[in-house]
Parts: structure tokens; sequence; C-alpha cells
């Protein structure tokens, strides 16, 4: 399972991001390596399709889902849908996403 977290330089939300999934990943029963991605400009941006900070990516996939809006990439702050702490991305979210990868790896 490839597991990556995007953010920008001094992020506040990306340390306790890192620290979610890892905690999900942990109760999932998941050995997987978090390869961490400093998104600098907006070349790398638009590059790797960043939503904001912190963007957490399950097999390439976005754990919030694919927006159906018009494709925008910023060196900015993210916001998760539903979330109860503003810039994290709540864990059930993560967990559903781990799960989801969990059922393609195996098919």
């Amino acid at each position: 399972m490839r597991v990556e977290v995007l953010y920008v330089q001094d992020c506040p939300y990306h340390p306790a991001a890192v620290k979610r999934l890892r905690d999900v990943l942990s109760a999932e029963g998941v050995q997987a390596e978090i390869h961490e991605v400093a998104v600098t400009d907006a070349i790398t941006a638009e590059k790797y399709r960043f939503r904001g900070s912190p963007t957490i990516r399950i097999n390439g996939r976005d754990i919030a889902g694919e927006s159906q809006e018009p494709e925008s990439f910023a060196l900015a702050c993210r916001l998760y849908p539903g979330a109860k702490e503003i810039g994290l991305p709540p864990a059930e979210m993560i967990q559903r996403a781990v799960r989801e990868a969990r059922r393609g790896e195996q098919a």
C-alpha cells in the first residue's frame, strides 16, 4: 500500500495529520511507509494535483475522494468535509480509504 501525505512548509496541521494517519494504519493492522511530500511551488502543486495541506493519498487516491468541481491547485490549507477539527481529516475518512485500498489490492 502506498501512503502519501502532501503538505506545504509550516502547515500547522501536517504533524497532527501524520499522527492520525499512523494511528489509523496501526489500528487497521497495516504496515506501510508514509511518504511525506513537501509541495513548494505552483508547478509542483499542479503536478501532484494538490488540493491543499495536508492531503493524504492511499494508492494514489485522495482520501476525501475526487472533486467534481473544476480543478484548481494551490499552496494553501485544506478543509475536509465533516471534519470536527479544522485542517484535519476525520479518522473515519482515513479508515474508509484504507479499507477500500485493501479491498482493491485483494481483487
